[in-house]
């Protein structure tokens, strides 16, 4: 067996359908990326149409196939809506990658309902319910990957993790629910946990040339994330080589989490 053929029985998406939310900036359109240059079909969902258009040209412009959903996840109709859409395109998904999230964090005493209540529905109802929605379905046929993007903070409290690292942790919850539910069906569910990631929704700190480093150095590799990081990872998780993995959670945080 030729070395191509070997890693293309292990990773390859060929005739594979994926749905990713999220998947115009950051981690989720590096995700994006790499699923649809593995052959998967791409269709993904988010709200800014400019960014959508803009990553759906790209990946058609690499050979990809790739279609855009603009829709507000912190609607229960909205998420609903787009979902069904979604699966007009190329069909029934194969692979769920739940990376959209948002980055609310006042200091506790200041957390309001509508923060947490928006918080929430984005962050942890959001992959419910698409959960919900293609998990049976993958079920039914036998092969499925849901991946969640979650974070530091559903296991460690920095930076005011606020009711976003009590979504994350419940979003890791999730996906060991998930897996208990499918996996005996071939769906597995994981979790892909970022350390400190240069991308649009950490442009605060980002900013900050001091913490940023400050994070640099309680990694192991001594710098911070880059959205390709995870490429890789997300790559891995999807493929049918990673059919024995499920329930995990995957830390890419250049040892952040162990240092």
């Amino acid at each position: 067996m030729s070395t191509h053929a070997y890693l293309s029985e292990l990773f390859s998406l060929e005739g594979r359908v994926a749905v990713v939310t999220g998947g115009s900036s950051g981690i989720g359109r590096a995700i994006t990326r790499a699923l649809a240059r593995a052959g998967a079909s791409v269709v993904i969902i988010a709200r800014r149409k400019v960014e959508l258009a803009a990553t759906v040209d790209e990946l058609t412009a690499l050979g990809g196939k790739a279609a855009w959903v603009s829709a507000d996840l912190g609607s229960r109709d909205a998420v609903r809506t787009a979902a069904d859409t979604a699966a007009e395109v190329y069909g029934e998904p194969d692979i769920l990658v739940n990376s959209a999230g948002i980055n609310l964090r006042p200091p506790m005493n200041e957390l309001g309902d509508d923060v947490w209540a928006a918080t929430m529905a984005v962050n942890l109802e959001a992959p419910y319910l698409l959960g919900q929605r293609f998990g049976p379905g993958m079920a039914e046929r036998g092969y499925g990957r849901i991946i969640h993007v979650s974070s530091q903070q559903a296991h460690r409290a920095f930076v005011q993790s606020g009711a976003y690292g009590v979504s994350k942790g419940g979003l890791e919850s999730l996906a060991r629910s998930q897996a208990e539910a499918w996996s005996q069906y071939g769906v597995t569910s994981n979790t892909l946990v970022p350390g400190f990631v240069m991308t649009p929704l950490n442009a605060r700190l980002a900013s900050d040339p001091e913490k940023s480093a400050a994070l640099a150095a309680r990694t192991m590799v001594g710098r911070n994330g880059l959205a390709e990081d995870f490429e890789a990872a997300a790559l891995f998780l999807a493929s049918p080589g990673s059919g024995y993995v499920t329930g995990q959670s995957i830390f890419v945080d250049g040892g952040l989490s162990v240092h």
